[in-house]
């Protein structure tokens, strides 16, 4: 019961932060240099800490991972101090249910609704996770920070951890 609850908890945070954060950089070919990347919404995570995206069938991404299903995320808010590595495996979706599943109305930016067949859903399952977050705030935090500069010798205000799914 208690690897239950730590494992409802490390997807909780997970959750908290890929949605809080939302943009990503999505990066394929991680054996190849340069890294693929390109900046990704996450369209939500759900209670097994899978990441779902929206996609386009033409789109590079979806090429690669057809060739390679291991893919890294990274997540950063900045102005929040949160941060967020994801690696994992990606599968493609095209069938038209979890299309409609996964539907936000923001991606009519995109495509004309959820029955253009050039829609894909993304599921990310990941097998590592890693954060860095503050435990204060970000308003706390930068006054901690302003403070060490000057050589106050504070803690910094920062946590971080293995997300284990």
């Amino acid at each position: 019961m208690e690897k239950d609850n730590f494992k409802t908890e490390s997807v909780q945070k997970l959750k908290e932060m890929a949605l809080n954060i939302d943009i990503c950089m999505f990066c394929t070919q991680l054996d190849h240099q340069p890294i693929a990347a390109r900046p990704m919404s996450c369209n939500d995570v759900d209670d097994h800490g899978n990441l779902w995206f929206l996609s386009d069938a033409r789109s590079q991404k979806n090429l690669d991972i057809k060739q390679d299903d291991a893919v890294q995320l990274f997540f950063s808010k900045i102005p929040d101090s949160q941060y967020l590595s994801v690696y994992g495996r990606a599968s493609v979706y095209t069938d038209r249910q979890t299309v409609s599943e996964h539907w936000d109305p923001i991606a009519k930016a995109w495509w004309d609704n959820a029955d253009d067949p050039n829609i894909t859903v993304i599921k990310v399952t990941p097998t590592d996770a890693y954060y860095w977050d503050t435990k204060d705030g970000k308003a706390v935090a930068f006054i901690k920070w302003a403070a060490n500069a000057m050589g106050a010798g504070l803690d910094d205000g920062g946590v971080q951890g293995n997300i284990n799914l």
